[in-house]
C-alpha cells in the first residue's frame, strides 16, 4: 500500500479552482460507456457529478487567504499483490475509502472530535497509470533512448547521402543499446506515455482544507502530530499524526479485506528497511518459514537479491547486509509497488 498526501499547488501558474484536477480526473471515462465509467463518490453517496466536486470544494474556503491551499490530494495506491488479493474489485475499494477517511480523521489533534462525516471530500477510482518523466524506469533508460535516437538519425543521414558510414553497422548498435536498457515492457523500452502493465488500480482523494460546515481549517501537512498552543487565552490542540494514519490505514485494509500481510510490506517494516537495515533484516530471518519464503519473494521484485543463508548467524547477519547495500536504493525507488 503506497499513500500520498500532498497540497494543491498555488501560485501564478496554478488555479485556485480545484476544476483543472476534477477534469484530469475525468480522463478515464472520456472513451467510455456510461456503464463503465467510474464516478466521484463521498462518504454517503456512490455517485457525484464533477461539477458538484467542483462547486463544493470552491465554495468551502471561508476565512482561506488567496495563496492558501483550498484543498489536499490523497492518493492510495495498493499494490498489485493487494488488488489481487480482493479480485481489483471497485466496490470493496470503495468501502475501504470510507473506512480509511475515518482514519483520517481520527489522525487529527483537536479540542473537538473529528469524524469522517466533519470531513468534505470526494473519491475517484481509476484502473489505469502511465510512466512520466520523473520515474525511474524513464529515468534509467534515458541514455540508452538518448543514443538510439543519435544512431537512428545517423543512419538517416547515411541513407540520404549526407554522411557516410555502414547502415548494418549502425542497426547493429541499435539492436545492443535495446539489449542494454535496463527497462522494458511486452519487449519495448519504457519511456513517458507508456502504460503500465498489471492491475493499476487506486484511488484519488479531494479533501477540503475546511471542515463540512465551513467553520475551522483541517491540515494533514501540519508540522506537529499533537502539540498545545495557546490562542486568544485559551489551549488549543493542533497538529496531524500521519505515522498513525499510515498504521491505521493499513491495518484497515486488511482488516476489511482480509488481506494477509507479510512484515516486509507493512508500513513498520519499510520504515525499518529505511532507517535500521540490519535490524529489518534480522526481523525477516527470524519469521516463520513461510512467511519468509513470502518476504524473500518480494524482495526480490524490489530489486534485493536474498542472499543464501549461513549456519553462522554473525556470518549471515553481515553477509544480509552486504546484500543490503547492493539492493537497498533500487528498493526504495520502488517503493510504489509495495508500500508507505
Amino acid at each position: 500500500m503506497y499513500l500520498t498526501i500532498s497540497a494543491q499547488k498555488m501560485g501564478s501558474t496554478y488555479n485556485s479552482s480545484v476544476g483543472n484536477y476534477v477534469d484530469y480526473l475525468e480522463k478515464e471515462n472520456e472513451d467510455r460507456l456510461p456503464e463503465q465509467r467510474e464516478e466521484f463518490f463521498d462518504q454517503e453517496n456512490d455517485s457525484v457529478s464533477p461539477q458538484t466536486v467542483i462547486d463544493e470544494i470552491d465554495a468551502n474556503t471561508a476565512k482561506l487567504r488567496q495563496k492558501d491551499p483550498k484543498f489536499y490530494s490523497i492518493v492510495v495506491s495498493p499494490s498489485q499483490r493487494e488488488l489481487k488479493a480482493i479480485g481489483n474489485d471497485p466496490n470493496m475499494l470503495r468501502e475501504y475509502t470510507r473506512k480509511l477517511m475515518e482514519d483520517y480523521a481520527k489522525s487529527f489533534h483537536r479540542n473537538q472530535e473529528v469524524k469522517a462525516e466533519n470531513l468534505k471530500y470526494y473519491a475517484k477510482i481509476e484502473h489505469e497509470r502511465t510512466y512520466r518523466g520523473f520515474d525511474k524506469q524513464v529515468q534509467e533508460n534515458a541514455p540508452y533512448r538518448g543514443e538510439i535516437a543519435r544512431l537512428r538519425n545517423e543512419v538517416r543521414k547515411v541513407v540520404r547521402g549526407e554522411s557516410i558510414g555502414n547502415v548494418k553497422e549502425l542497426e547493429k548498435r541499435i539492436v545492443e543499446q535495446e539489449r542494454l536498457a535496463p527497462h522494458k515492457q511486452n519487449g519495448q523500452l519504457v519511456a513517458a506515455g507508456m502504460q503500465k502493465e498489471g492491475p493499476q488500480t487506486h484511488i484519488h482523494i479531494i479533501v477540503s482544507r475546511r471542515d463540512v460546515t465551513n467553520t475551522y481549517t483541517l491540515s494533514p501537512m501540519a508540522k506537529h502530530k499533537a502539540s498545545e498552543v495557546e490562542l486568544n487565552g485559551k489551549m488549543v490542540k493542533r497538529g496531524f499524526d500521519r505515522d498513525s494514519f499510515y498504521q491505521a490505514a493499513e491495518k484497515t485494509f486488511d482488516r476489511t479485506t482480509g488481506f494477509k500481510r507479510n512484515y516486509v510490506e507493512s508500513y513498520v517494516g519499510r520504515k525499518a528497511h529505511a532507517k535500521e537495515p540490519g535490524k529489518f533484516f534480522a526481523k525477516v530471518m527470524g519469521l516463520p518459514t513461510k512467511e519468509k519464503d513470502v518476504a524473500f519473494k518480494l524482495l526480490k521484485t524490489m530489486g534485493v537479491k536474498a542472499p543464501s543463508i549461513p549456519t553462522n548467524k554473525v556470518r549471515m547477519a553481515a553477509k544480509i547486509i552486504k546484500a543490503l547495500g547492493r539492493g537497498v536504493d533500487k528498493a526504495r525507488s520502488t517503493g510504489e509497488d509495495m508500500g508507505y
